[in-house]
């Protein structure tokens, strides 16, 4: 029979004792590490590498990524969107790969990532400017960090200030803004392609903006995506902004697929005469106006093209002078408002306030107005001390619901047919017997949007049969 001794029993116990405890200080240097509920941020918001497919190659950008908190975040998930597929290609903090999982940044701390990309040569159906973007997930949020890569070659504008004269050597692309700033001027030359990515803008800030196009030679304002599916796509990128513009001009441009062709926002105070000349130029399939004249911006138009756009050809809001001569102001899209809308007056449903002003010179002279509605003529004027109306619209083909009988109206013809060749495909050539024919008085301008001589008495519209 075996007897356990006490000194025995209590030196076994001691020893458990002492293993005990010796687990307490190793349990409590492991307690779970506390994160910070906060999220990233990031030294850019998009990475733009100017790469052409010209110069096959690689090259390498860097970004940091913060921890703005006092404590650790634990990144989630770090993932390249394009995949295996992209052309970029993602490091972060010398770890490589598409998809990255359960990163820890420590509090006020930050990483590097770095972004390759290479590329080859490129089809010419491809888009000019290629992206991708990099998710970082922390706490149950998603945020991004933008790619950009320069699809050919070509002279690229991410948000910068112009001034002088742009080479037609190669194309133009806008990514976000191409500037011409106060007091300056920007010239761009027959022949030249302007590409322009999505919402981006042509911004001409008190500055002047000459497009000088000529015959057969015009300047082109277009999107970026050249393959065949976005060839009719409204709304591809905004279009040309001018605010309080000095005295500008756009001759023989075709301006197509944007969200405006010309915005027009008020006058430059010393500029007497008008803010935008615009002649010989077409402007269609805009996913808004055509023409938008806002708050007191002046517009001569001659020979000029306003076609398909999926709201106006012309707008006028809170008043502007306009003064169009041979000019084919009309719909044929998917418009469900008049060709043409003027209104000297606009009401602010946030502020409540309606600002009335006045149109100076409101001049319609050998128009075409026309289109697949009732109405494609809509005046809604509000009268107020101090403000001037100056209508003269003659000598043009209206269509109408109405047949307005004011004094400022001559010589209109309504509702007739004007018997375009082919409406659908922008082709405003017409028949013999059309209405057009002759039917214009003569002004200054001599010849038509192709280049033929102007009859006596010429045809209305911005094209003359010969």
């Amino acid at each position: 029979m075996c007897v356990t001794s006490p000194v025995k029993n209590l030196l076994y116990f001691l020893s458990f004792i002492v293993i005990i405890l010796g687990f307490v200080p190793l349990n409590s240097c492991n307690k779970m590490k506390s994160f910070s509920k906060e999220n990233l941020s990031f030294s850019v918001d998009t990475v733009v590498f100017d790469t052409v497919f010209t110069t096959v190659g690689s090259t390498t950008k860097q970004f940091k990524i913060y921890n703005p908190s006092s404590k650790s975040i634990q990144i989630d998930e770090i993932e390249l969107m394009g995949g295996e597929q992209s052309p970029f290609r993602l490091n972060v903090d010398g770890i490589q790969g598409t998809f990255l999982e359960q990163m820890v940044l420590e509090g006020k701390d930050s990483l590097y990532a770095f972004v390759e990309v290479t590329l080859s040569a490129n089809a010419q159906n491809q888009p000019l400017i290629i992206e991708d973007s990099i998710r970082f997930r922390t706490n149950g949020k998603d945020q991004f960090v933008k790619l950009a890569v320069w699809g050919q070659d070509a002279y690229f504008h991410y948000k910068d200030l112009n001034e002088g004269t742009w080479p037609n050597d190669k194309p133009h692309v806008i990514y976000g803004y191409a500037a011409v700033d106060s007091s300056k001027s920007l010239t761009i030359q027959a022949g030249t392609n302007i590409h322009l990515h999505k919402n981006s803008i042509l911004y001409v800030y008190k500055g002047a903006l000459h497009v000088q196009g000529m015959q057969n030679n015009e300047v082109v304002f277009q999107g970026d995506r050249l393959e065949s599916m976005y060839s009719n796509v409204a709304g591809q990128y905004y279009g040309i902004y001018f605010h309080e513009a000095l005295p500008s001009t756009i001759d023989y441009a075709i301006l197509k697929n944007g969200t405006v062709g010309v915005h027009l926002y008020h006058e430059d105070p010393s500029n007497a005469g008008y803010t935008l000349e615009l002649t010989n130029t077409r402007i269609f399939n805009t996913s808004r106006y055509g023409v938008f004249i806002y708050a007191g911006a002046k517009v001569k138009a001659e020979n000029c093209i306003i076609s398909r756009n999926e709201s106006h050809a012309l707008l006028v809001l809170e008043g502007g002078d306009f003064n169009f001569n041979h000019c084919n102001l009309v719909g044929y899209g998917n418009s469900q408002v008049s060709a043409v809308g003027i209104s000297n007056y606009f009401y602010n449903a946030v502020t409540g306030i309606t600002t009335v002003s006045s149109i100076n010179e409101g001049v319609l002279r050998n128009c075409v107005i026309a289109g697949n509605l009732d109405y494609e003529l809509a005046i809604d004027t509000l009268n107020a001390p101090g403000v001037t109306l100056n209508f003269n619209i003659t000598h043009s083909l209206i269509r109408s619901e109405t047949t307005y009988t004011d004094p400022f109206y001559t010589n209109i013809i309504w509702n007739e047919n004007p018997l375009f060749e082919n409406t659908a495909q922008g082709d405003f050539l017409f028949l013999q017997n059309s209405p057009l024919n002759g039917a214009g008085i003569n002004t200054a301008a001599v010849t038509d949007i192709l280049g033929n001589s102007r009859n006596n008495p010429p045809d209305i519209g911005a094209i003359e049969l010969p």
